[in-house]
């Protein structure tokens, strides 16, 4: 007589759940590692964000605030410092994302 056990394939999907978990982890971790600027002003916007709201953002809007991430400081303080809009859609919804969490957060 064979006995199943129901329980038997948890362990997988615990494991497949700390694996995502520990690999969202480690991309939060060196995200935030590149908010690192050559401008004070900068590293506290970038990093508020990734501290306050990369948590809960999609897949897709944490690929643009990598592609952000990657721009050249002076590009950045335009764009989350001075205002200017960048003219991608998605890059420009997100730049008005992070430059509202400083509105709100007093900085």
């Amino acid at each position: 007589m064979s006995v199943t056990h129901p329980t038997r394939h948890a362990p997988r999907a615990s494991h497949a759940q700390a694996r995502t978990a520990a690999t969202a982890e480690a991309e939060a971790r060196r995200l935030l590692w590149e908010c690192r600027r050559g401008m004070r002003e900068l590293e506290v916007l970038l990093q508020r964000f990734v501290d306050q709201v990369l948590p809960c953002v999609t897949a897709e809007e944490r690929s643009t605030f990598a592609q952000l991430l990657a721009l050249p400081d002076p590009v950045l303080a335009q764009y989350l410092l001075a205002g200017t809009p960048p003219a991608e859609a998605r890059m420009a919804q997100l730049v008005g994302r992070i430059r509202a969490l400083c509105r709100l957060g007093g900085g």
